[in-house]
């Protein structure tokens, strides 16, 4: 079985809530999707992806690994299941051992808990996601859906296009008016990590609870795959899982 390197990540006192965020470290990919690819979307070798995702799994001890096929938009699939084919940018479980998982080469993967442990979602975020404020249409959905409290949530953002490497040359047209906090007219950059963090936090979220791994994904060749270096390329994910009880 191959090893794939990730980062873990537990929120505060949530000890049944289980987190990680992949590299691409690892695997079993040839190039170029080396190593550890997690999508079939990309071109790779269909069995490699199955031997990534497989190592994940059985390293997370997870029934299941769940995603779907992102289309930059502010769709939820709700009780995510195992063998599932949809379209959508958002995913909730209520079911302990399954893994809801968020590809990425440069986008934002969002993770949300709930304070119980019992409810958990995740949420796939590029500029386009941003700019029709998917981190909290996402939040009120998953809130909604399960009779939550967005100030009962803890977020955290993984590995993705830092603020100095976030260009947009065609700020005027891609975003418009409202996000100027967000953008640096001087080197025509924007800093999705805090426009993301203000979403969420006028969402409902107390800003002591979101949390950001400040992990470019552009510039950490090595570390990370990133569809702005790379145009060929795979993908990494954020995964967020309920722990089973033992």
């Amino acid at each position: 079985m191959v090893q794939i390197a990730f980062i873990p990540f537990e929120f505060p006192e949530i000890p049944g809530i289980g987190c990680a965020f992949s590299s691409r470290r690892g695997g079993a990919s040839r190039l170029p999707y080396h190593s550890a690819n997690l999508s079939y979307d990309v071109g790779d070798d269909p069995d490699h992806v199955d031997e990534n995702r497989a190592c994940l799994q059985n390293r997370f001890r997870l029934k299941a690994l769940v995603d779907c096929t992102q289309v930059h938009g502010d769709d939820m699939r709700l009780d995510a299941k195992p063998g599932m084919r949809c379209e959508a940018d958002g995913l909730t479980t209520a079911e302990p051992g399954i893994g809801l998982m968020i590809k990425t080469a440069d986008c934002q993967p969002i993770l949300l808990a709930h304070e119980s442990g019992k409810y958990a979602a995740a949420l796939h975020a590029g500029w386009r996601g941003n700019k029709i404020n998917f981190p909290a249409t996402g939040v009120r959905v998953f809130c909604e859906h399960y009779g939550l409290k967005p100030s009962e949530l803890l977020a955290v953002r993984g590995p993705s296009l830092g603020p100095d490497q976030a260009e947009f040359q065609n700020f005027e047209d891609d975003f418009g008016p409202g996000f100027e906090p967000w953008f640096n007219p001087e080197t025509r950059t924007m800093n999705l990590w805090e426009l993301t963090r203000h979403q969420l936090a006028e969402a409902g979220l107390a800003p002591e609870r979101i949390f950001g791994l400040d992990l470019c994904t552009k510039s950490r060749e090595e570390d990370f795959f990133s569809y702005r270096r790379d145009k060929t390329t795979g993908r990494q994910a954020g995964i967020i899982w309920i722990k089973s009880p033992i």
